[in-house]
């Protein structure tokens, strides 16, 4: 496992994280799949996982918590997250200062933690103003609560507004991004990357492999997988990827991997380490052999020339789309 820094800041990610989005824990069996996962990552390397407050309502949090506290505290980096609705109450979510504190407060009771590496603005809050959000996080940095803070899915002008309120009005810099990146889903390379790299701030992309899209296992012509997230996920967002466009440029580019020796999933991992401001690539695994191949993505380099090739097939031109 190879380690970068998080943007120009001293924190050392693994270059494969893991993440609680996915994570089973409907049961005694399923729980147990998740502890093994992450075990194994210990195991390889990893030091970097990945929760949110609303990922099972709170119970990834309270899951997490227990098993990396069977582990050195300096062994690993933890993140969580905070917008969305904890509650019924009318404070109950967003990113004013009284829900960010108060749900802080949770998580790190829900993960049996002094403090988080890192903590994360889910999404925008269009009614809560930006300077108190960034006041709020500065000041959860200086009372020890936190050590580093960063924005999930923001758009470009709200993440520079953000720096310049940040820089404004001396708070404590806001270090890391956690954006969609992956070969399907490219907008952070039209502006996002470039503002990161000019203020410092790391990138953790979600969804690495478009829902499953980039693992191989949808192929054009074919019926679903049984049991594949495309047979049950509610908001179907992998259907929606599952076009005759991406899953003919899937096509494409199982061959590339195979010609490397690798699969499809290292593929798209490596491909997204290719960007020297990509701190860590947040990856699921819903079990413990998903997760030892794509560390296989960690120190991949692809050659030049198929990279060419893969630009060729992804075609990419910018787009606008909606952020958050």
């Amino acid at each position: 496992m190879l380690y970068r820094n998080l943007g120009k800041w001293g924190l050392k990610v693994s270059e494969i994280a893991l993440g609680s989005w996915v994570t089973d824990l409907s049961g005694t069996a399923a729980e147990q799949t998740a502890r093994e996962t992450v075990n194994a990552a210990f195991d390889a390397g990893v030091n970097f996982f990945d929760c949110a407050d609303a990922y099972s309502g709170g119970a990834a949090e309270r899951f997490l918590g227990k098993v990396l506290g069977e582990h050195a505290r300096n062994e690993y980096v933890v993140s969580t997250k905070v917008f969305f609705p904890a509650g019924r109450g009318a404070n109950d979510w967003g990113l004013s200062r009284k829900h960010i504190i108060e749900q802080l407060d949770r998580s790190l009771k829900n993960m049996k933690l002094d403090y988080v590496d890192l903590y994360f603005c889910h999404r925008f809050d269009p009614t809560t103003p930006i300077e108190e959000t960034m006041q709020t996080l500065s000041d959860m940095v200086a009372a020890g609560k936190i050590l580093y803070y960063g924005v999930s899915e923001w758009s470009p002008v709200q993440i520079t507004e953000a720096l310049h309120i940040i820089k404004e009005n001396g708070l404590r810099p806001l270090s890391v991004i956690q954006p969609q990146y992956n070969m399907a889903d490219r907008y952070i390379e039209d502006e996002i990357i470039g503002i990161c790299e000019q203020n410092g701030v790391g990138i953790t992309p979600f969804s690495p492999l478009a829902q499953g899209l980039l693992t191989g296992k949808y192929r054009k012509g074919e019926p679903l997988p049984a049991g594949s997230r495309a047979t049950w996920q509610a908001d179907r967002q992998i259907n929606n990827l599952l076009t005759e466009e991406n899953l003919g440029k899937v096509e494409r580019l199982i061959p590339i991997a195979a010609e490397l020796g690798v699969p499809m999933s290292v593929l798209a991992l490596a491909w997204i380490l290719r960007q020297k401001q990509v701190s860590s690539v947040i990856t699921g695994a819903s079990k413990a052999s998903q997760l030892l191949s794509n560390v296989r993505a960690s120190g991949f380099t692809i050659p030049q020339d198929v990279l060419g090739e893969i630009e060729k097939i992804l075609n990419y031109h910018p787009f606008v789309r909606k952020i958050g």
